[in-house]
């Protein structure tokens, strides 16, 4: 891989209920992150859909390994040579009323190379904006943590409300984790109180970069989603970041910073299980 295309990239949207029009916006905003010299992109959760209801996303799951969505990731990572982290993608679960929340991981070929089902769902009560939001009712939890080998380091997997469950972290770690990759859609008011802090604690607790892509902005179904895609370093640095509506972020990722971080601050390996 060339140095040109080294850069890690975060692509920030606000997806609305037209997919057509989501993937049209995908792709430019992907197709302008390897102009800038990405070789890593990372999509938002659900950039190709975001309906009224939840129970929209039943109107465009698809079957595991086949429909136009995983078609769309696999064509767009092989057409820019790119990996791909996919955001995430409505696929069928064991129940059918419901559907997994996928995140699926495409190297430079186009060949999946990962899948994740998110793991933690989002049923919360925000009561200061009069929210209830209940992703249980139609999303089939996942059970298993993810992490891919790339060019670009040990990619550990995670989704939105998966931030906040630092154990998750830990479990990608055990499994060597160098960077983490956050598709998520953190709302206005859990993202301006929540969201920086978590995803810098998340690479600070575990010396890991995090690439963060998040959607950001007004939705057409009512909702407002915080935004602030960011690339953080393993000293929890913020590299670089949009604040609101669709654009991108990239940056390299220094590994041998992290080597020597990890090395010289030593925290992972002082970590002590404490029983009562």
């Amino acid at each position: 891989m060339s140095k040109k295309r080294k850069h890690v990239a975060a692509i920030q949207m606000a997806s609305g209920p037209n997919v057509s029009a989501n993937l049209l916006k995908a792709e430019q905003l992907v197709g302008e992150a390897v102009e800038s010299g990405a070789g890593l992109v990372v999509l938002p959760e659900n950039f190709s859909f975001m309906g009224e209801h939840g129970k929209d996303l039943l109107s465009i799951r698809e079957k595991d390994g086949r429909g136009p969505l995983q078609e769309f990731l696999a064509q767009l990572a092989k057409r820019h040579g790119i990996w791909l982290v996919g955001g995430t993608i409505p696929l069928e679960s064991k129940a059918r009323s419901k559907v997994r929340s996928a995140c699926l991981i495409f190297n430079d070929k186009g060949e999946r190379v990962g899948r994740y089902d998110k793991i933690h769902l989002f049923d919360v009560h925000l009561v200061e904006a009069q929210e209830r939001y209940m992703e249980s009712e139609v999303i089939e939890a996942g059970s298993e943590t993810l992490v891919v080998d790339s060019p670009f380091g040990k990619l550990g997997i995670a989704v939105c409300y998966d931030l906040r469950f630092p154990e998750m972290f830990r479990k990608l770690l055990d499994k060597g984790m160098e960077v983490v990759c956050l598709p998520a859609a953190f709302t206005a008011i859990t993202g301006k109180a929540h969201w920086e802090t978590l995803v810098r604690a998340r690479a600070i607790e575990n010396l890991s970069y995090v690439v963060a892509a998040a959607q950001g902005g007004f939705h057409m179904n009512g909702r407002e989603t915080h935004g602030h895609s960011m690339i953080v370093d393993p000293w929890g640095t913020v590299l670089a970041q949009v604040p609101r509506g669709a654009g991108a972020v990239s940056c390299v990722l220094d590994m041998k910073y992290q080597t020597t971080t990890r090395r010289n601050f030593p925290t992972i390996k002082h970590r002590k299980i404490l029983c009562t």
